[in-house]
């Protein structure tokens, strides 16, 4: 590994690091937090339906003309499946992006997470190879996950897949139209939050995944902000039209903010609306957990709305997705508290 002089280029990655950060690990939660949560909503559905037991059975499996799981299997499988299939899809819509806008020259002056193809680390050939290889991963867990409970979730996975890939890949990809941001919450807040709910519940008409969903979608939107703001002139001049060049950096960074406050206050509204409309249960306070993460907004939102460009942002991307991790994580508690013994759910 080349150790570098006191001015001189950073360290270059060893042959299995390069593919982690290539991976760029700090777009994870963006995949991990949807999942957890809607898990966590699924195991309230089961408890608030069947009482507590030591085998998380698949409310699928009770109901009539359900899929093809046994009635003893346990559906921590489906959990487990969902998260494979939001990190590979995750993970691989990150590789295709280096590889798309490598070979564009798109990356050739970027800041930020390390570039395999860009910087000459990995053949566009070899990004491109495990950008498909993830894919592939994600659909063979899918088709599983589909015989399982479902045959529409093929469609929806082959959807996932498609946007993964033309984000920035094909003749017209998306992300290069101002586009990004609405898939990015379409796909990893609604789609991974409400997906991973119904492949363990067969449910969709729960009203309280839907408003997580909504919230974890605003949250992800924030990180793909937070990475367009850091990279607006660099877009700029590569021809990037992503939503933060279109509107311009001061109308990006109020775009930000409302990404991220947004949640909090659905949070404090959706604890309201479920405490006084229709969750009955001894423990209320734990409807109100997600607001706990607001302080880890304070420093993000002060640099995005402060004049700060470029690499000065980049800390931003790594408080966006703390504040996804925490915030995801209190929420699941939310959501799994309103199933705490004597509580109602729906």
């Amino acid at each position: 590994m080349t150790q570098p002089g006191p001015s001189g280029p950073p360290p270059v990655p060893g042959p299995i690091r390069k593919w982690w950060l290539g991976a760029r690990p700090r777009t994870l939660p963006a995949a991990l937090v949807p999942v957890v949560v809607g898990t966590a909503a699924a195991h309230a559905r089961h408890v608030g339906h069947f009482g507590w037991s030591t085998g998380w059975t698949s409310y699928a499996t009770l109901t009539a003309g359900g899929p093809r799981l046994g009635p003893s299997v346990n559906a921590w499988w489906c959990a487990l499946g969902a998260l494979v299939v939001a990190l590979a899809i995750q993970i691989g819509t990150n590789y295709a992006n280096d590889y798309s806008d490598g070979i564009r020259g798109t990356d050739d002056a970027r800041v930020g997470p390390v570039r395999l193809t860009a910087t000459g680390l990995a053949s566009p050939g070899a990004v491109k190879r495990a950008a498909f290889l993830c894919f592939g991963a994600a659909a063979v867990v899918g088709l599983g996950l589909a015989w399982a409970t479902s045959w529409w979730i093929l469609l929806v996975g082959a959807a996932c897949l498609l946007a993964g890939w033309f984000y920035t890949g094909g003749p017209r990809p998306y992300g290069y139209a101002g586009l990004g941001e609405v898939f990015v919450f379409v796909f990893f807040g609604l789609v991974a939050t409400v997906g991973t709910f119904f492949v363990q519940s067969l449910r969709l008409d729960v009203w309280q995944v839907w408003a997580a969903a909504a919230m974890l979608g605003l949250l992800a939107t924030a990180l793909l902000l937070a990475n367009n703001l850091r990279d607006i002139a660099t877009d700029t001049e590569s021809g990037k039209q992503t939503l933060a060049v279109r509107v311009g950096r001061r109308t990006a960074g109020w775009l930000y903010a409302g990404c991220v406050k947004l949640p909090f206050v659905g949070a404090v509204v959706w604890g309201v609306l479920a405490v006084t409309c229709t969750i009955r249960t001894a423990w209320p306070v734990l409807l109100f957990l997600p607001v706990l993460a607001a302080p880890l907004a304070v420093a993000p939102l002060r640099l995005v709305l402060s004049d700060a460009e470029g690499r000065a942002l980049l800390p931003v991307l790594a408080g966006t997705a703390r504040i996804q991790l925490v915030f995801g994580a209190l929420l699941a508690f939310a959501v799994w508290g309103t199933l705490l013994p004597g509580a109602v759910f729906g």
